[in-house]
This record gives C-alpha cells, structure tokens and sequence, in this order.
C-alpha cells in the first residue's frame, strides 16, 4: 500500500473531490506538506499531503475480482476499481470473504441461468469470477463437510438489491439440495414460490425501491444428512402496518391491494371493486402504477404461487374477500352525530362499504358499525358505553384496518410453513437475511427507529465477526500482532435497548393513559441530554436525532405512542371473533381469559426487541457469510455510477474498515497441512528425512525469502500479496518441467515438418519457374496488343474533339448573328413607343388647361346668379310685410299653438295618472319603503322626460314665434303667446328644480335600498311607455314645424315675385345660409324665407 512518503513530481495521484468524492491527477509541485496537483478535468487542486493516494498506473483495464489484492488498497483505489467493473456489468466483487453486489437496476440473465450454477457447483472458492452462487456454494459446502449450521446475511440500504439477491441464494441452494415433496411439490419449489407471495403481501413501493419489503424475513432451509431439502421455516419480523392506512407520493400501498383492483372483471365484481383510484387507502398518493409492473399479471401469478405452497383455493377466496374489506373500510367516513362527541355514518357512499365490508368479513353489519362509532368501558359496577367524535371514529377504522391485515399477513407466513414443513430431524441448516435496509427520509418514525435498531444491531454482529474474531484468532494461535482499532456501536444500542433506553421510555409513557408524544419528547430530552449519540432539534418540541453508525436520522415522535402499544380492540375482537366466516373468525382466535384478565402490557418495541434478540443467538449459532448490496445511484437506473453514494454506502456498512483490517493483519491463513501439500515443490529437498509439518513450512518460507509472515500454533499467516508470490514460485517450477517435456516434443515435431517441407518445396520451385515464364509470354503479348488499342483509341479522340469544336464554332455564330437582330428590333420598339407616349403626353396637358379654363368661368357665372338671388331674396322679404296673404297663415299658426299648449297639458295629466299608477304599482311591491319614497324616484324619472320634451318643445316653437312678427299685424297676441311661453320657462325651471330635489332624494334612496332595486322593473316598462310619448310628441311637434313651412311655402308662391324669382336658370351652386351650414352632410333642409329645398 503506497505512503504519502512515496508520492514525488509527475507522480499520479488521487484527491478528494466535493462532486465525484475522489479525482486522478498528476503532482505538479510538493511544498513542505501541501501538494498541487493538476487534475483530468483541468483543474488544479492544493492539498494536504496526508490526503494525497497513489494511482495505480498498471492496474488491469477491468479491474480485480478481490480487492484484497489491489496493489494499493484504500478509498479511491476500491471505488474507482468497483466503478470499472460495474461499467463492464460485473457487478459482484469480493473483498475477502464478504461479497459485494452492485444493483444493475436490468436483468441479466445469463448470469442466473442453469449454466452458470453448473459452473459454480463445487467450484473452489476465488476460483470462478465473484457470484452470490459462489458464497452460497461455501456456506452449502461447509455444511455438508464440517457438519456447521451455516447463515448469509444479505444487507444495504432500501434499494440495494436485498430481496433480488435473496432469491438467488435461495434458487442456488434449491438447486443444490432439491427432492420431491408432499403432493408432486418440491419442498424448493414451494420455498421459491414463497417469495412471490410474501412480496405481494409485505412488499410496496417507496421512495427509494419500487418493490422494497416492508417486514424483515430469516429464511430457515432445513437439509438431511445427504445434503438434500427437508424442510423450511420463515420468520418475520415487523411489518409496516401503518402503511395501509396512510402513505405519501411517490409511494405506493402493499402490492396486494393494486393486484386485486386489477383483477379479472369477475372478481372485481365479486369483491365490488373499482379503479385503485377509488379507494382511500390508495389514493393518498398519485402513484399508482409502477413501470415495469403489470398488476394484471401479477395478480395471476400470486394466485399460480399460492397453489405452489399450499393454499388451496377456498383459502385464497377468503384471503382476497378479507383485502378487498378493508379496502372498503378506509371508505368508511363520518360526520358528527345528534349528540356531543358523537358520529354517524356520513353518506350513502359510506353506507355501502360499510355494508359491503360487513358481507365480505360475513358479520353483522349494525354491529361493524357500532364496533367503528362506540367504546365500552367496563367498571366493577357496569359497562359503560361511550360515543367516539367522528375524529376518534377515522382512528378506530384506521385501527381496524391494521389490525385485519396485520393479522392476515401473520396467517398466510404461519400457513407457508405449515405446508412447506419443518423437518425435527435435521441438524444442519442455513440461513438466509434479508431485512430492511438502513432508512432515513423527510419524516421518520416508529418503524424507521426499529429499522435501523435492526441494522445497528447487523453492523455489530458484522463487526464482532470480521474485526474482533480476526484479531481473537490471532491470539489463539500466539502470533505477534498489534492491537487495531475500529468503530464500535454498542454506545448507539445501549441509547435504544438498554434499561432506561429509548424502547423502554416508550414503554413507560404507553402505559401511562395521560402521556402524550410532547412529554415523551421532553422525557427523552431530560434524559439523554449528556448523551453523544442523542441530539435535541433546534425550534423543536417533538424531534429528536439519533447518530447512527451510517448517520444522523431525525425521527417525529407525534405518532411513537399508538404506533407501539399492542393490543385489539375488544370491540373489533369480539366482532371479528363473531364471523360467520370461519377463516375471519381463525384470525381473531377466542382469548384465554388468564392473558385476557392480565394487566401485564404489551408494546410493538419490545416485542421486536425479543425477536431481534433471538435473531442475533440463531445468527450466532451459525458461520456467517456477508453479502453486502450497493445502490449505484438514486434514480434507480442503469449504467449511471455516483461515487459519492456509493462510498457512503461502503462505508457505512463497514467493507472499507474490513478492508483496512484485513491488509493491516493476516489475510492468507493456511494450516501447515494444507501448506504444505501446496507448496512442497518449491523445496521437495526439505521434506526429506523430515515429519514434522511446522520445521517445513519454516524450512520452504525461508527458501522462498519472505518477510513478516506469522506461524501459528496451527496455521500459517501470509500479508497481503504473499499468497501470490509463492503461488507464482510455485507455477514457476512446475512450468520448468513442463518446459523440458515441451521442448522435446517440440524438436521431433519440427525435425518431421522440416523433411516434409523440404520435399514439398522441391515440387513447389518447378511449378513456379513454369508459371513465372508462362506469366511473362503472357505480358509481352499484352503490351503489343495495348500498343495497337492506344494508336486507334488516340485517332477517335482527335476526330471527336475536331467535330465537337466545329459544330460549337457554327451555333455562336448563329446566337451572335440573332443577338443583333433583336437588338435593332428593340430600338425601333422602343422609338415607336417614345413617339406615342409624347402625343399622349402633349393631349392630356392641353385637356387639363382647358377644363381648368372651363371650371373658372362656371365659378364667376355662379357668384354673380348667388349675387343676383340674394338681391331678389331682399326684395321678396319687403314685400311680405306689406301682404296680408299670411294672415290666414297667421291665425292657423295660432291655433296650432293652442292645439299644441291643449296636448301637452293633456301629456302632463296623463303623466300624472302614469304616476299615480306606477306608485300604486310600487307601493305593492315594496311593503317597507315609504309612499315618499317611490313618489320622489317616479318624480325624478317623470320631471326629466317632461324637461327634454318641454325643451325639444321651446327649442322648435321659437323660429316660428320669431318670424311670424314679421308677416303679422296684431301684436298683442304675439305678446300674449309670448309671456306663455315665459309661463312654460318658469314651469320648466320649477320642474328642473324639483327633479334636482328628487334625485338627492333618490341618491339617498338608492344607497340604502341597493337590494330592492331589481323589484323596480315593472315600473320602467312604464317609465318607457312615457318615453314613448314624449317621442310621439316630439314627432307632433316636427309635424306642426313641417305644416308651418308648407304654409310659408303657399305664401311665397301667391306673392308676385316668386314667378320672376323662378325665372332665373338653375345654378349648380348652393346658397350659403346659416341653415345649410348647420345642416348634415347629405341632408335635405328648407328655408324659412323662400320655401325652396336646398341640398347640402
């Protein structure tokens, strides 16, 4: 192993790296203890010296298969040589004994084939390429041997690849010792085919492993004195039931739930399910299909390995009604009751999975429903029956719920080993571990601490085994060693298993009914609060951290007190007990009333405390074989290698510390025997004349002159690398012989090839000389015939070429000839074109001048005809105040005022009666408001269109008020008519003020009766009907100004100008009068003078 010391310029190098945890690169300078080295990526790196690693520029380009045999052995060395392997997809290596497993995230089945376990089968160990069929090959090997129960403990995070592994072990062991069972099953097959069904019942999906198991299992393969199966026992330990009520995205439920959502369409309805979408237990999270997995499929497949092991189908009937019912019970929902702190069933949806979960547990619904909604408490006077608040009611379903699959699980492992069977005569066995890996996520609680207590736990039995039981060994055999140290755990379990530890704190706040999770947490707190290992949050009330040996973990103790107390409800009891299906009552057994009446509590911790305990003594008893899994990344994909990750994960689990042990001791033991039956060809002189096997082995190591070697008592211990120098000393010699018998073969076989190619050459020569002289002849006669075929072929070339310049020469002439032909006839186009356009030009400019000429005299001509009209108009406005012809017109005018001041009384007294109508209206709609009210709104809307119809009024009556003074005689009625319309003024100003008034009123109004307003619509149809009169009388009003200028008209024409006025020839030009210039464009307007239409 290289040294810092070693480590000069140009040297290569590793260094730490924060992205790829180690980096190559070469030295660049070396100052004092700082180091600068230019790394692959281009970056240069300043470094302490004692962190600087050598590379190792000559290791093999696919890495080694035992890591022990690196030239140098530390961090980067073993990860950068797992990195390479897994490239290459071998994804086993050994460091030592123990085998590493790199999860591929893809099948590769030539690796687990028939073949392959051929090959493996009775194979010496190291000398096939690394395989779990070869640890599997040595635990079955030394147990038919040396008579030793033997166990492979399979280990790593969530994801690693445990469970896959497992079934490996467990397919290469069938096929080692497999014999016919009961029923045409093979007692392998039926251990084999247990995977599937525990898988579908204790395995889910979580964040790290789509198919991770949520309980740990010891498989126990039971095998006779030949080596064949004869038997085998399955142990749990502590399924996840919190996972069936409650899970997060991207989780998923147990797999069992979506294989029956899946189902044929006959069982679905059989069972009344629907979409796993459908149902609370698994919509919590929005996964509910996993890539890769076909629920469809699996459930089939679950059914064909149920029959394997033994449940027959009316079994399977029941255990499938029993998952489909509590599917229907998270269902179940609740709504506060008639009563304080009472519940019912919510709804009719409700109602129906109650009763479908009723007629699938076959029991009496009214009681299931009672079971979920009361509790009695029993007293020495009476039972007491107490209502649970909808909140309590979700708790005791949840429970419910748990407690059934809980049950059922227990049920269907007890059931595989009843029909796979146990065998009470055998003594030899192995074991095969596969349980939860170490756990740490966002929110930790009760189950994650027993997960990890379990791996705490495996950590120190893989410590005690690989580093303490190395050093005891070279005790034992009094060799000279020196003490090495390593990290020990047994501080992190005495926190959680010793007396006044976690577990049993637990234990004590459970059995106390007023304690809850905020006192537990300051328990823990007052008491661990010296203690390293125990970390206190900051800005937290309920959490606490643990240091574990693979890091921190956080846990939430808010739900530590329900998840560890164990016990059933005795309402659930009771009722399931009540069953009137036999394999639900099985379930839920009768209790004995000596545990009934026993006060003695029961908790989830420390029952899993006894298990794991027997584990470790059954672990003890046996020869341990490791197999450590790795997940490669944490996308759960193929080919991507994240070196961070997986030197955490090795170091975590111990393999670097093994390593570092294992080169700094004895890693090669042989007993003198074995040694030197190896190696007695390196000094067969030595063994002559001698018996005693120690003074040997001393005798052949000194020959071989190596160095810090030990010899035991027994044994003989080699340093690293030591093994291979002798084994290569040893092929060396053995080469040598073969060597000499090789190199006489070799001179009789050369002397007989020589002869025989002497003679064939002699042959060879004559042939040849014949063929090189028939080759030349050959030649000759081709030159003169290529002679010949150049002169002709140079000829038709010079004839091609002559022509081809000659018909080129004739089509330019003719192209240049065309070319100029077009061009004259282009001029002339163009000089014709000119001359036309010049005549076109010289017509337009003189049309231009005269038409102008032609506009101007038209102009004169028009002003001096509008000179002349405006004198005539003059002169026919004297003479009409001298006639008495408008007198006529006079008095119809004045009654046409009369008529007009008669109707818009008779408006306003019809308004009046609209008004009184509409309050009358209003006052039945609105009962609350005041008659004030209404009267003030109908006011405002009244006072404002009889203001636009009084002014549309005024506005049009005066032209005609105004110009009748000129044609009439009698002015006291144009005074009389005047100081009316000063009356309808006043009257209209009084309006206006009054609308004024009103609309304050109605603003006021309006605020405090916002809601009232849409009963007003009635009242604006009529409001409408009013506009509509207003209208009518406007168009009355136009209709008298049309008569008025009709009569000025008649007026006009008996005057004796108008036939001299229309004498004068029409002119294209207009008047300019005040009318016309306000008129619209394109408008129509009369003259009051002359009664003549003029057009704007």
């Amino acid at each position: 192993m290289g040294t810092p010391a070693n480590i000069i310029v140009g040297s290569h190098v590793w260094v730490e790296d924060p992205t790829l945890a180690w980096i190559d690169g070469e030295v660049l300078s070396i100052k004092n203890n700082e180091v600068h080295v230019q790394t692959s990526n281009g970056k240069k790196v300043t470094t302490d010296r004692s962190k600087v690693f050598p590379k190792d520029m000559e290791a093999p380009p696919g890495g080694v298969d035992d890591m022990t045999r690196l030239s140098y052995l530390h961090e980067p060395g073993v990860l950068q040589n797992l990195a390479t392997r897994y490239e290459l997809n071998e994804i086993y290596t050994y460091t030592g004994s123990i085998l590493i497993a790199v999860n591929p995230f893809q099948r590769l089945p030539h690796l687990y084939d028939t073949h392959m376990m051929e090959q493996y089968k009775g194979a010496d160990f190291g000398e096939l390429s690394p395989h779990v069929f070869a640890i599997a090959d040595v635990a079955y090997r030394e147990m038919i041997n040396e008579g030793k129960n033997n166990s492979i403990l399979v280990s790593g995070e969530s994801g690693a690849g445990k469970t896959e592994t497992t079934k490996m072990l467990m397919r290469y062991l069938a096929h080692l010792g497999g014999r016919s069972g009961v029923e045409g099953r093979t007692v392998e097959q039926q251990v084999l085919e247990s995977n599937p069904v525990l898988e579908a019942f204790g395995n889910a999906k979580t964040v790290r492993n789509n198919n991770s198991s949520r309980f740990g299992k010891f498989v126990e393969i039971q095998f006779d004195k030949t080596g064949r199966i004869s038997g085998a026992a399955i142990r749990t330990y502590l399924l996840e039931r919190s996972r069936v009520c409650q899970i997060n995205t991207p989780e998923r439920n147990y797999h069992c739930f979506y294989f029956l959502c899946a189902a044929p369409h006959e069982d679905t309805q059989r069972y009344k399910l629907a979409d796993a979408r459908s149902f609370h237990y698994l919509n919590q999270s929005s996964c509910i299909e996993v890539e890769g997995i076909n629920d469809a499929e699996e459930y089939l497949a679950t059914r064909r390995a149920m029959d394997i092991v033994g449940i027959n189908e009316e079994e399977q009937e029941a255990i499938f009604r029993v998952v489909a019912a509590v599917l229907h019970i998270g269902n179940i929902n609740f709504a506060k009751g008639k009563e304080v702190d009472s519940s019912v069933i919510q709804d009719d949806n409700s109602r129906f999975h109650l009763n479908t979960a009723s007629e699938l547990l076959e029991c009496d619904c009214n009681n299931l429903e009672k079971a979920l909604i009361t509790r009695e408490i029993v007293t020495p006077e009476e039972i007491i029956t107490r209502t649970l608040d909808p909140e309590s009611a979700l708790a005791s379903r949840d429970a419910l719920a748990k407690t059934i699959y809980s049950r059922l699980f227990d049920w269907i492992v007890e059931k595989i080993n009843v029909s796979i069977g146990q065998d009470p005569n055998s003594k030899q066995l192995i074991g095969v571990l596969d349980i939860y890996g170490f756990e740490s996520f966002k929110i930790n609680s009760f189950e994650q601490l027993c997960i990890n207590y379990t791996n705490e736990k495996l950590q120190q039995h893989f410590n005690q085994h690989v580093f303490k039981m190395e050093q005891e060994e070279y005790t034992r055999e009094e060799i000279n060693w020196s003490y090495i140290e390593f990290v020990d755990n047994q501080d992190v379990l005495d926190l959680i298993e010793k007396k006044g530890g976690l577990i049993a704190l637990l234990d004590e706040a459970c059995m106390f009914p007023r304690s809850t999770h905020e006192t537990f947490a300051q328990k823990l707190y007052t008491t661990f609060k010296n203690n390293k290992r125990f970390v206190k949050p900051k800005l937290s009330r309920t959490d606490f951290t643990v240091v574990h040996y693979a890091g921190d973990v956080t846990y939430q103790a808010d739900h530590f007190l329900d998840k560890n107390k164990d016990y059933v409800v005795a309402e659930h009891q009771d009722l399931l007990n009540a069953s009137s299906c036999p394999f639900v009552a099985s379930l839920f057994p009768t209790l004995p009333e000596e545990s009934s009446k026993s006060s003695k509590f029961s908790s989830i911790g420390s029952r899993f405390k006894l298990q794991l305990q027997s584990l470790m003594e059954t672990l003890s008893s046996t020869e341990p074989h490791y197999i450590r899994c790795v997940k490669p990344n944490n996308l759960l994909k193929p080919a991507i290698f994240e070196n961070t990750n997986v030197i955490q994960q090795l170091r975590c689990g111990g393999v670097l510390e093994a390593i570092r042990i294992s080169c700094a001791g004895y890693p090669t033991r042989k007993t003198f025997y074995e040694f030197v039956n190896r190696f007695g060809v390196l000094g067969p002189e030595l063994l002559e004349g001698s018996n005693d096997d120690k003074i040997a082995c001393q005798k052949i190591l000194e020959k071989m002159k190596l160095e810090n070697y030990q010899i035991g008592k027994t044994k003989v211990f080699l340093r690293a690398g030591q093994m291979a120098d002798l084994d290569a000393r040893r092929a060396e010699v053995l080469g040598k012989a073969a060597r000499i018998i090789q190199r006489l073969m070799r001179t009789y076989i050369a002397r007989k090839q020589f002869v025989l190619v002497r003679r064939s050459t002699t042959h060879l020569q004559s042939f040849v000389r014949g063929t090189l002289v028939r080759n030349l002849y050959e030649c000759m006669r081709r030159e003169a015939a290529a002679v010949k075929i150049q002169k002709n072929v140079r000829r038709h070339k010079a004839r091609e070429s002559y022509l081809l310049l000659q018909a080129a020469t004739v089509t330019l002439q003719t192209g240049l000839r065309a070319m100029s032909a077009r061009k004259e006839f282009r001029f002339r186009k163009e000089t014709k074109a000119a001359v036309h356009i010049q005549a076109r030009w010289r017509c337009h400019r003189d049309y231009s001048h005269y038409k102008n000429m032609q506009r101007a005299v038209l102009t004169y001509q028009c002003a001096w005809r509008q000179r002349l009209a405006r004198r005539e108009l003059r002169n026919l406005k004297m003479a009409a105040r001298e006639t008495g012809a408008l007198k006529e017109a006079k008095d119809k005018l004045e009654k046409r005022v009369e008529e007009l001041t008669w109707r818009l009384g008779l408006e306003k007294r019809l308004r009046t009666d609209l008004e009184e109508a509409k309050a009358q209206e209003i006052a039945k709609l609105q009962e609350t408001l005041h008659d004030l009210q209404l009267q003030v709104e109908e006011a405002k809307t009244m006072a404002t269109k009889e203001r636009e119809a009084a002014r549309k009024a005024i506005e049009e009556a005066p032209p005609v008020i105004k110009e009748t003074p000129v044609l009439v005689e009698d002015t006291e009625k144009v005074n009389s008519l005047t100081a009316e319309v000063d009356q309808l003024k006043a009257l209209l100003q009084t309006e206006r003020q009054a609308t004024e008034t009103a609309k304050k009123e109605h603003a006021e109004a309006e605020r405090r009766n916002e809601e009232l307003m849409k009963k007003f619509e009635g009242a604006e149809k009529k409001i409408e009907q009013l506009q509509d009169t207003a209208q009518r009388l406007e168009e009355k009003a136009t209709n008298m100004e049309s008569e008025n200028k009709v009569l000025r008209q008649q007026a006009v024409a008996i005057s004796p100008t108008a036939k001299a006025l229309a004498a004068y020839p029409k002119s294209p030009f207009q008047l300019r009068t005040p009318e016309i210039v306000n008129a619209p464009n394109g408008e129509v307007k009369s003259s009051p003078v002359s009664g003549k239409n003029i057009i704007i």
